[in-house]
């Protein structure tokens, strides 16, 4: 967690789907709201609680009316308002989700891609990435190892 909130110190903002905000937001809003721990949360957990609970986010959906914790809802044309997004001066954008990052591979938006590699097969859940219509070539720029076994990958698209 400590690793994911350092990520989201490198960007300017968070882009999620629906899915990926309601979970989120159920899962750190409260602890960031009342600074008490869920029975679940360990107390290596509270930097990614807040800085996620911080960091302000875009939120991509056609069915939420509203968002909020430090949220805007996008809607409309996905293409167009991410390319607005990344015209803006700043770090950059870091998304979050399972089907956001498929339509934004699709569009070629996606500069960078960041994969955690972790020791457990688990045989079934959404896979990342299903249904790419075309092959996206990438370029590894970063390796880091956690004593957990797990791997951070980072990657540049090649264009």
């Amino acid at each position: 967690h400590q690793y994911w909130a350092e990520n989201l110190a490198r960007a300017d903002a968070l882009l999620l789907g629906r899915v990926t905000y309601e979970m989120m937001e159920a899962a750190w809003r409260p602890f960031a709201a009342t600074g008490i721990r869920p029975e679940w949360m360990e107390p290596w957990m509270d930097s990614f609680a807040r800085a996620i609970h911080t960091t302000r986010k875009y939120v991509v959906s056609s069915t939420l009316d509203a968002v909020d914790w430090n949220a805007e809802l996008l809607r409309g044309d996905l293409g167009m308002a991410v390319r607005a997004l990344k015209q803006e001066a700043g770090k950059g954008l870091s998304v979050g989700g399972v089907q956001l990052p498929r339509a934004l591979a699709e569009l070629g938006l996606i500069d960078e891609y960041e994969f955690v590699v972790h020791p457990r097969l688990a045989g079934h859940g959404p896979t990342l990435l299903a249904g790419l219509p075309k092959p996206v070539d990438l370029r590894l720029v970063s390796r880091r190892e956690f004593a957990s076994g797990a791997v951070a990958m980072r990657y540049e698209a090649r264009r």
